[in-house]
């Protein structure tokens, strides 16, 4: 098997009405955990990676690695660039053969940000890549990307209509009051909002900051248009978790190959629940 865009995986979302999560990937076992859950379960993912996920496993090391899950698994998997702000940076993984990008410029001015991706859409179509980009800024923090609530603004329907008309992007990230990160009590996300640009905006929308929102709200996300559902913070909890549960039980031990398949464990529940709620086994 092989690495694909996200494009036709969307509209097949946005067609039936269901999302495709996308889990970020942190190294090997992550990877792992999500391909062979995606395989078992026959749900279309996405694997995606941050800047610093990429500069911490190295980019031919994570595109060897989704390949050989592609393969093994026989599952097409989309390796994608999440919140990657510069197209020198987007241009080499393209080049090296990742097919499914985010162009972050969402910090800039709207006329920026509008030329900023269309620089990127150029590129990456030219390679048959998908582009997402985001309209709005979420709260919180994501690796180092960390933006203060002040900071944060909702995106404004009718701007987004004008935005994907000019931008030629296939995929919309849409802020509606999610946040990256854990959330400080019940999240509350603007279903108004997020129908008002449903109507305006015929691409798929993109959720950001999906972990922590309770499974209805993602479910009425979802029939309200959301056909991408991001999830980082979970997975990176219930390992973490996991791994500390069995050092407190094992204080001696120091064999990775048995300390981390707690983690692992625990990130394939939350692989499953996330497949589960956001509709898409039995869709491959």
């Amino acid at each position: 098997m092989y690495l694909i865009s996200n494009r036709e995986m969307l509209l097949a979302a946005q067609r039936e009405g269901y999302a495709v999560p996308a889990f970020n990937i942190h190294n090997m076992e992550t990877i792992q955990v999500v391909a062979e859950t995606a395989a078992a379960m026959s749900s279309p993912v996405i694997l995606a990676g941050t800047p610093g996920t990429f500069s911490y496993a190295g980019t031919q090391y994570l595109i060897s690695l989704c390949q050989e899950a592609a393969r093994k698994n026989r599952i097409p998997l989309a390796l994608h660039l999440d919140h990657h702000e510069t197209l020198e940076d987007i241009g080499t993984k393209v080049r090296a053969g990742i097919r499914s990008v985010m162009i972050d410029a969402s910090h800039f001015p709207l006329a920026e940000n509008i030329e900023k991706v269309r620089d990127a859409v150029r590129l990456c179509h030219a390679f048959d890549a998908s582009v997402e980009a985001e309209l709005g800024r979420l709260g919180g923090q994501e690796d180092d990307l960390v933006v203060e609530e002040g900071d944060s603004f909702f995106t404004d329907p009718v701007v987004a209509k004008h935005f994907v008309e000019s931008t030629r992007i296939d995929s919309l990230a849409v802020a509606i009051g999610s946040a990256h990160g854990l959330y400080q009590g019940t999240p509350k996300l603007d279903f108004r909002r997020l129908e008002q640009i449903r109507q305006l905006v015929d691409i798929p929308l993109v959720l950001h900051g999906a972990s922590g929102i309770p499974d209805a709200m993602i479910h009425e996300a979802i029939a309200l248009g959301i056909c991408k559902v991001n999830v980082a913070t979970e997975l990176k909890i219930a390992f973490a978790d996991a791994v500390k549960d069995y050092f407190s039980a094992y204080p001696d031990a120091n064999d990775p190959r048995k300390y981390i398949v707690p983690g692992k464990l625990a990130m394939q529940k939350v692989v499953e629940d996330k497949i589960k709620v956001c509709g898409s086994a039995g869709r491959l």
